[in-house]
């Protein structure tokens, strides 16, 4: 199993009690499909490594309290914290049509409604609940809202993300007037 042919599930937290339970954050929309896993793939070292579910119990927030087999102490609960969570591509549901993964779109062409086809997705950011498509434009990384009015649609056949961006976003990128404002060496 490799990283290419999975999807990050979410991490390790912390330990929970002395008996090797831990606390997971999962990093996905709906974390209630998550609760009835009977294994995990973990990132040591580099490889991913499978570990089985003895008990799942769902917390709020995305987070989970986790009794991994062959995890019985706090000595080893506490070596996993920090640990990235994979799960295979195939175990992903299926989504609607308009419906897409962030795995999905990059690689997608960008095409706005207004000024047409502006770069390629290169990224996706999840930070502080916001998430952002990271795309290259002109030679400069730009962050796109993922909000539905700012996210149209990802057409799959074609390999294009429609979007409608806001006003002004692309030149708030582009502004380089404040390297300009340097004044001038008199002598």
């Amino acid at each position: 199993m490799t990283q290419d042919s999975c999807f990050l599930l979410g991490y390790i937290v912390r330990t929970h009690g002395t008996s090797g339970d831990v606390v997971i954050f999962l990093d996905v929309d709906y974390p209630e499909d998550y609760e009835d896993l009977d294994s995990v793939y973990f990132e040591l070292k580099g490889d991913l490594v499978p570990y089985f579910v003895e008990r799942f119990n769902l917390q709020k927030e995305s987070r989970a309290i986790v009794r991994f087999e062959e995890v019985d102490t706090i000595e080893k609960a506490q070596a996993l914290v920090g640990t990235s969570l994979f799960l295979p591509l195939d175990s992903l549901a299926e989504l609607e049509e308009e419906e897409f993964y962030y795995h999905e779109i990059k690689g997608y062409t960008v095409v706005d409604e207004n000024k047409g086809e502006l770069g390629i997705v290169r990224e996706v950011y999840s930070l502080n609940g916001q998430d952002l498509i990271s795309m290259e434009y002109q030679g400069v990384e730009v962050l796109i809202p993922t909000a539905e009015d700012i996210v149209l649609k990802a057409d799959k056949e074609n390999k294009k993300l429609l979007v409608n961006l806001p006003e002004g976003l692309l030149e708030v990128y582009l502004d380089n007037s404040s390297d300009d404002n340097t004044p001038d060496d008199a002598d």
